[in-house]
């Protein structure tokens, strides 16, 4: 989390700020959002409870920075991910960005809870938010973008039309993540892609999968390769 440029004030009061998110996430780390406390984060930075509310309002309010900053890194797992492997064929650039969101979830357990628990982000939500989860899936359109909508997701790309159609911020959103695809096919593949991706990660975070003897890295293979083989994404 970067500390900003400015007068020395500003400079001291970004730091603060830094250091009382840390703190914050540290305590996410060991007990989930649940455990975040003001009164402990400032009991761990030697300060009084009170001296927080100069930096944060609230806990919600605290908890609202940790959120964008949450899609903001995920955001940027998968953008890394994407930008190293732009030429490959769109079945394992599929397979690939799916493996980084991965990885950023298991290096992170606690940011990828913090936003499992979270509603996801709507037109009310702070804009800085709801950027930074466009910026999740974005790099997933234009790779499914290739693809086409397989007959048994026909109604839902449908409503997925209707939902471009319905809102600019939306199609505009597909346009520039893949401005030469089919959007309603582009995001219908996103959102199965995300319900799936989102699934396995979860239950994986959770250890759901221990004892069971495969890989949760095999069973991610598995549904984007079903995932691409129903949308017929080229291979080469």
């Amino acid at each position: 989390m970067p500390v900003g440029n400015g007068t020395p004030r500003q400079r001291y009061r970004d730091q603060v700020r830094a250091e009382i998110k840390e703190a914050a996430l540290a305590q996410m780390y060991i007990g989930g959002a649940g455990a975040l406390s003001l009164n402990a984060v400032a009991k761990e930075l030697g300060v009084t409870g009170p001296a927080i509310y100069k930096y944060f309002r609230s806990r919600d309010d605290l908890l609202t920075e940790l959120v964008f900053d949450s899609y903001g890194e995920a955001a940027a797992a998968v953008r890394a991910e994407a930008e190293r492997t732009p030429h490959r064929p769109p079945r394992e650039r599929l397979h690939a960005l799916a493996e980084a969101y991965r990885q950023w979830a298991i290096a992170a357990p606690h940011l990828f809870q913090l936003l499992a628990i979270m509603p996801s982000p709507t037109v009310d939500s702070p804009p800085e938010t709801i950027e930074r989860a466009k910026g999740v899936l974005g790099p997933f359109l234009p790779v499914l973008g290739h693809g086409r909508t397989w007959p048994a997701a026909a109604e839902l790309r449908e409503q997925v039309q209707g939902w471009i159609d319905r809102r600019d911020a939306v199609a505009d959103w597909v346009r520039t993540y893949a401005p030469e695809a089919d959007s309603a096919t582009a995001l219908t593949g996103a959102l199965i892609v995300w319900v799936r991706l989102h699934g396995i990660v979860s239950l994986e975070i959770q250890g759901k999968f221990t004892g069971m003897g495969h890989q949760p890295a095999t069973l991610l293979t598995v549904e984007m390769e079903s995932i691409a083989d129903s949308m017929a994404l080229p291979a080469t």
